[in-house]
């Protein structure tokens, strides 16, 4: 039994957010962005409960509605007046694990070239028709399968195609995502194409926190008992969704709010429109939650605080926001002059949205049975306190800081590694820039990316194989080829082919894998020397930026002082990474050899944990090698090379020395580990393109 959605405290954000699509799926779905243990899975598996119930045909496998059938579905056509039966709005859910046939159904090419039956299997977008789809760690699903489950969302239609066969149906539905920062972003690409968005943290009022306790213990000592106590706010709360849902067609948004929803997205300079369709539709469907049939300047604030900071991240390290100031102005100057500013309580009337004497209630609307614990989503006054739960979160409930603080640019000093330098502040990095590829050789088979090459599941066609299993992707060359000669001998005289399941070839595909890139990075006293480390830094984000781009995992080891520091384990939160490096100080002895142990360490330890992703290790030093203690520290250096390089480890050395006398310690290292060395200004692609033009006039 699932946790009541009205006795989740607190979260009014995302509380609305989910209302508000619930209301109006057209606004494009939620994406739930948060630190984990906030209620996010709790509040969407509760959501589903008191969404109205849907009429189906009966038999049919796609959900369609008896009043208006799907004239394509797979199992149709459906007569008028098929027999029909109610059921409840389903809630499905996406594994991170899913493949592409589990999500959008399968053809079954087998029986339709040897038997010509054309089979299909719906996917889970079919179950989810008219109902809502989930899909926890949105971040860690492969990229082509989000892209087919936004299509699907925008579309309201899901498509199979394989090798000439093709099956769609009608797939209309909730969205909703959720995800962890700190486990990897979505690419903006995916990011910007989820409707709304909604940041989370767990409450800091210790009374908040005790209610969130004392609720889920009663929730947990006797499930029944405690549903039982929330039914009169659950039924109130579906039946203002449903009325809600029949008010949406009448809502007007008139010129002078559709002014205000275009002045807001230019004022954040968004990209595209997409931004301005989705905060008019969600304007609507807040007015329509509020009882109103027309948008106000209220239903446009709350729209656009949901739909615009998502998409005014300029890069992937910015963290996600929106000015209220900003917001206010640009509301103020799309205003008419003597446009009178809307009603506090925002409803038609004091009745409530429905007209009902008590309102409709809604969550913790009329206090809950325990006398009232958070806030509520409901209103007696047609919607005021909904208005109020964008404007007013609950105590530190929303964004966080997003990382440390850059700290002021160091001075940057020189000294020799005999003497340890003083620890200096964090130094910033400087400006990030287009780096060259770097991808580790060979062909292997991790999940799917775009840094090396791999044997995957999308990809261009380099041949063809006899399948394990069932065929996913036919080769029909090679499964002509293979069928040919044995025509004859199957008494096959005339036109046609047949074919028999042995001929069958998959096709092999190669395409890009992501990898783990572990950046080892000297932060000791000689990389502060003549104000490098802010080079170095800028070189280091800029790769950080570009393992983003390329979907790898991250992982960032330093060494400083006397001791390295694996000061990020690998993951795939790049942002954490740049984090960390924007907070760095130098100083102190070289500790090498300790920074290359620690790498061995950790790879040997992810090898175990994630053996199908290939590492790519980047060091970025000078090369120079001291310790407290021992004379031989660049013999120790060498010796942990070598066992980076028996482990067969792909590296990059990125050589950071500079002067006009330059020792080659690192081009040293960079032999003993069995990786490429390049000098740090080799790193841009553009000063790649130069040097090949400068070689050429000189040829």
């Amino acid at each position: 039994m699932s946790f009541p959605f009205t006795a989740v405290v607190g979260m009014d954000d995302l509380r609305l957010a989910l209302l508000l699509n619930a209301v109006s799926p057209a606004v494009g779905g939620v994406l739930v962005r948060g630190e984990k243990g906030t209620a996010k899975s709790t509040s969407v598996r509760a959501l589903a409960a008191v969404l109205p119930p849907v009429d189906v045909v009966a038999g049919c496998r796609f959900g369609c509605d008896p009043a208006a059938p799907d004239p394509d579905c797979p199992d149709g056509p459906h007569e008028p007046g098929a027999a029909a039966r109610t059921r409840a709005a389903r809630l499905v859910e996406l594994p991170v694990g899913a493949s592409e046939d589990r999500l959008v159904g399968s053809l079954d090419l087998e029986r339709a070239l040897t038997e010509g039956v054309k089979a299909y299997e719906p996917g889970l977008l079919a179950a989810a028709h008219r109902g809502v789809l989930y899909v926890d760690e949105v971040n860690l699903l492969h990229d082509h399968l989000v892209d087919l489950l936004l299509d699907a969302a925008a579309l309201g239609t899901a498509y199979v195609e394989r090798e000439g066969v093709s099956v769609r149906h009608a797939a209309r539905f909730l969205l909703v995502g959720t995800m962890n920062p700190e486990e990897g972003e979505l690419r903006p690409q995916l990011l910007d194409r989820f409707g709304l968005t909604v940041e989370v943290a767990a409450p800091r009022d210790p009374d908040v926190r005790a209610e969130v306790v004392r609720r889920r213990f009663a929730s947990d000592a006797d499930p029944a008992g405690f549903a039982a106590q929330w039914a009169a706010e659950e039924t109130a709360l579906a039946a203002r969704i449903a009325g809600a849902r029949a008010r949406l067609p009448r809502v007007v948004l008139t010129d002078a709010a559709l002014r205000q929803v275009t002045a807001v997205c230019a004022a954040f300079d968004v990209d595209g429109l997409r931004a301005d369709l989705v905060t008019a539709r969600a304007a609507i469907a807040h007015a329509a939650w509020c009882g109103r049939e027309e948008v106000t300047e209220d239903d446009v604030r709350v729209a656009a605080r949901l739909a615009l900071p998502h998409r005014r991240r300029r890069n992937p390290f910015d963290a996600p926001g929106l000015d209220d100031d900003t917001l206010d102005q640009a509301l103020a100057d799309s205003r008419p002059d003597e446009d009178p500013q809307p009603p506090e309580g925002g409803g038609p009337d004091d009745d409530g949205p429905d007209g009902g004497e008590d309102g409709d209630g809604g969550p913790d609307g009329g206090g809950g049975p325990d006398g009232g614990g958070g806030p509520g989503i409901g209103s007696n006054t047609g919607g005021s306190s909904a208005d109020t739960q964008v404007k007013d979160p609950l105590p530190d409930d929303g964004e966080g800081a997003g990382g440390p603080t850059t700290a002021p640019r160091g001075e940057g000093g020189g000294h020799t590694d005999a003497t340890p330098a003083p620890e200096k502040a964090a130094v910033a990095p400087a400006d990030p820039f287009r780096t060259r590829r770097l991808e580790v050789p060979g062909i292997g088979s991790g999940a799917a990316g775009r840094r090396s090459r791999a044997r995957a599941e999308r990809g261009r066609v380099v041949g063809s194989t006899r399948p394990e299993g069932s065929v996913t992707k036919l080769h029909l060359a090679g499964t002509v080829l293979a069928a040919a000669p044995h025509q004859r001998s199957r008494g096959r005289s005339g036109p046609g082919l047949l074919v028999e399941r042995d001929d069958l070839r998959q096709a092999v595909l190669e395409g890009r894998e992501g990898n783990l890139v572990l950046f080892v990075v000297d932060a000791s006293g000689s990389m502060g020397a003549r104000s490098r480390m802010a080079a170095v830094k800028g070189a280091v984000l800029s790769l950080l930026l570009d393992a983003y781009q390329r979907r790898d995992k991250v992982g960032l080891i330093t060494f400083r002082g006397g001791e390295a520091e694996l000061a990020l384990p690998p993951t795939w939160s790049v942002e954490a990474a740049a984090a960390r490096l924007r907070t760095l100080p130098t100083g102190g002895r070289t500790p090498l050899a300790a920074g290359l142990l620690e790498a061995h360490r950790t790879l040997a330890l992810e090898r175990v944990r994630d053996p199908r992703r290939r590492p790519l290790l980047v060091v970025v030093t000078d090369g120079r090698a001291t310790g407290a203690r021992g004379d031989d520290h660049l013999g120790e250096a060498r010796r942990a090379a070598g066992l980076l390089a028996a482990a067969d480890v792909a590296g990059v050395v990125v050589d950071c020395e500079s002067g006009p006398v330059r020792l080659g310690l690192a081009a040293s290292l960079g032999a003993a580990l069995g990786a490429r060395t390049m000098r740090l200004e080799e790193l841009g692609a553009e000063a790649l393109a130069a040097t090949v033009r400068d070689a050429r006039k000189a040829a």
